[in-house]
């Protein structure tokens, strides 16, 4: 169901302080992943949702996804959206306050400033990432996670990839010493770990082609590759690499060289992802003869705590018939490897790999990775091992292989146990400064170029 405010007099209650239900608030959702917060239904979390955003195809997209969710067969969502679409849709829902917890999904350019002065006025946030694009932004957002402190509010990015099995098995791995060893240190020329990832503009999205707004293809407003997707891979490195350890910024991140590339993008093509005739007026500085140049590439080389590691980030057009998104992920230790790797030989499905070091007494590694499998079996039963000529494949059952659309509930439901304690542990929040940090100051060294 979705009702609309037309004038003040429709304006909605204040959410009552001790009221124990989480109400939402969605605000201006110009990405797919504000809808994909809601493909379920949570317990303790009001149905009815404020959403205030300004017309046009954004909000429609969006209503249409919780509109899918709403009458799908299986297990239908029974979301209310209440809409208000004023132009002052933003300064409204200040005032109304007609939640507690607001999910930012959207344009870029505007995002930290929404973050924080939805903080400001004593509301939880939740972001997509990035929640900072640049330097000025990662200034920004540090005040704004002071701010949340004071107010006794919580601020929390949607960190998927956490939740994907490869990589949670990947981390579980490296903290058994008798199979991985020690992470190794590497140098900037070899580093110790390696995150890659390939995306695609054009995509399908809950089982439909995915129209995007074309500000997405607008570094100034959606921002360069090396802030967006880099932060799932620069979180995924600190996550793994010192699970629950508190990172500083200024001691333990160094940066040693960062770069980025344009994907070049024609007439059809851009018309194919954005259903728009012509490149609009903001974008007219990125095209060269026709081409729009959309600089969504980016690497960063850095260490972290002395470890050093490689972050790439990739865009295409559209992945090959069969294909989708692909991530490659390599941790290496003194005693094994750990890799992660989607190409056509593993039907593009993500699978991890453990290859133990060179020279290693491999019918001794088996017993130690047998021993292992024991201990990953109390929390993850039935994951085996299948010994190829490298190494071994970690066989997953089918029941840990949830989809990406479904990581998106595992960050809400995460979230809202926080919300429940009223607090985060007490690593997450340097941490999410560590990450931004690395991202806005890796794009900072490769403009300086």
């Amino acid at each position: 169901m979705i009702t609309a405010q037309q004038s003040c007099s429709d304006a909605p209650q204040k959410a009552d302080a001790g009221d124990s239900l989480i109400r939402l608030i969605t605000l201006a959702p110009g990405h797919f992943h504000a809808a994909l917060v809601q493909k379920y239904m949570y317990d303790n979390v009001s149905p009815d949702v404020h959403v205030y955003a300004p017309e046009g195809q954004e909000l429609q997209s969006h209503l249409g996804l919780i509109n899918q969710y709403n009458t799908r067969a299986d297990n239908p969502a029974s979301w209310n959206e209440i809409l208000y679409t004023g132009t002052d849709f933003f300064d409204k829902m200040l005032s109304d306050k007609a939640g507690n917890v607001v999910v930012i999904a959207g344009n870029n350019k505007e995002k930290t400033d929404y973050i924080k002065k939805s903080i400001d006025a004593g509301l939880n946030v939740l972001a997509d990432k990035p929640m900072a694009i640049d330097a000025t932004g990662f200034n920004k957002l540090k005040e704004a996670f002071a701010a949340a402190e004071k107010n006794k509010v919580l601020l929390y990015d949607i960190m998927t990839e956490r939740f994907e099995i490869n990589s949670i098995l990947q981390r579980e791995f490296t903290q058994m010493p008798e199979l991985f060893g020690e992470l190794e240190k590497g140098t900037p020329d070899n580093p110790a770990v390696i995150k890659e990832s390939v995306h695609h503009f054009y995509k399908q999205v809950s089982g439909k082609p995915l129209v995007r707004p074309a500000w997405y293809m607008d570094v100034a407003q959606e921002g360069n590759g090396i802030v967006d997707v880099t932060t799932h891979m620069v979180d995924i490195i600190q996550w793994s690499c010192f699970p629950e350890q508190t990172l500083d910024y200024q001691q333990d991140v160094v940066l040693h060289s960062a770069k980025r590339w344009a994907t070049e993008l024609t007439p059809s093509q851009f018309k194919q992802i954005t259903q728009l005739d012509g490149y609009p007026d903001f974008l007219q500085k990125d095209v060269k003869d026709s081409i729009l140049h959309v600089f969504a590439n980016g690497e960063i080389n850095y260490a972290l705590k002395g470890v050093n590691a490689k972050v790439v980030v990739i865009w295409n057009f559209q992945a090959p018939e069969g294909t989708g998104d692909t991530h490659f992920s390599m941790m290496r230790g003194t005693k094994a490897s750990l890799f992660i790797r989607q190409g056509k030989e593993q039907q593009y499905k993500p699978t991890l790999y453990i290859e133990p070091a060179k020279n290693t007494d491999l019918s001794a590694f088996e017993k130690t990775l047998q021993n292992s499998l024991a201990t990953i079996h109390q929390k993850y039963p039935g994951v085996e091992a299948k010994k190829y000529d490298k190494g071994w494949e970690i066989v997953i059952p089918q029941q840990f292989k949830v989809g990406h659309e479904e990581h998106f509930a595992e960050v809400a439901k995460n979230f809202l146990q926080y919300l429940e304690k009223g607090n985060m542990p007490a690593w997450e929040v340097p941490n999410m400064i560590a990450k931004y940090y690395t991202t806005t100051q890796a794009l900072e060294k490769s403009m300086a170029k």
